[in-house]
């Protein structure tokens, strides 16, 4: 978070009042693979390591977090260094990785709501979890999340067992990069993703689905809205999917037999 002057107004009394405020910070992230390729990603300046792991993994070009030789971070310079082992063909990777899968060329457009519907993986978990374990989760993270209390512009997200502890938890200016950045985490950690569910606080589209369901995730729940495209993709994967976890509520658009009442 930053400090910043600025001028609050109030027309209910006309008055114009100097103040400094906090604003969410977020920084350009260089992130290097066997110093052969690089990429930028546009974050909050924490947890770099994890937001690399977790990007590369449901990117797929990282398959396991044990083909990861060493991984480094600079936390002042913003730059994060990944190195493989020898046997990944990293130049293979690269060419069928899904980066980029946002810009869809209009020539190869699908009339599915999401484009990669038909590549995402089935999620073989059985997990089952109770509704007010999610509820419970949710007011966890809520008050965790420090950075959105003091500036409101920073998204969260949590991976929580199904007993609801709590085993990562990432704020970020981008709801995309929060993701990535706890299911790093919790892939560094070893934990088994097909008996643990995701928080966030964004919108729930396809691609946001598709992450979820590369590393196994049976369960995504948000207190926001869902997009039609992250329940056509939650459907196919077999994610059990729920919008608006707010106060005693929640909506549960795919999957209705993993919440349990």
């Amino acid at each position: 978070m930053r400090q910043v002057n600025m001028v609050r107004l109030d027309l209910s009394t006309g008055k114009a009042e100097k103040t400094r405020d906090c604003v969410a910070e977020e920084v350009p992230l260089q992130i290097s693979l066997n110093d052969v390729y690089m990429f930028v990603i546009w974050c909050s300046p924490s947890q770099f390591k994890e937001l690399a792991v977790g990007y590369l993994l449901v990117e797929e070009i990282l398959e396991s977090v044990d083909e990861i030789e060493s991984v480094s971070s600079d936390e002042k310079e913003y730059k994060c260094q990944l190195k493989l082992k020898a046997n990944v063909d990293l130049d293979e990777r690269m060419k069928n990785s899904r980066r980029s899968t946002r810009i869809i060329p209009l020539i190869k457009a699908s009339t599915l709501p999401y484009q990669h519907d038909e590549k995402i993986p089935i999620v073989k978990s059985q997990l089952k979890v109770k509704a007010q374990v999610i509820l419970d989760a949710m007011n966890q993270i809520n008050s965790l999340a420090k950075g959105f209390k003091e500036t409101g512009g920073l998204h969260d997200s949590a991976i929580v067992k199904a007993n609801g502890t709590i085993v990562a938890f990432s704020e970020d200016v981008g709801r995309h990069n929060t993701v990535d950045k706890v299911i790093g985490q919790a892939a560094l950690n070893k934990e088994d993703f097909s008996q643990c569910f995701m928080i966030i606080t964004g919108r729930v589209p396809g691609d946001m689905i598709y992450k979820a369901a590369k590393v196994g995730l049976p369960i995504v729940a948000s207190v926001a809205a869902v997009l039609n495209s992250g329940i056509s993709s939650a459907e196919k994967a077999n994610i059990a999917l729920v919008g608006f976890v707010r106060g005693k509520r929640m909506n549960v658009y795919t999957g209705a037999e993993r919440i349990l009442l």
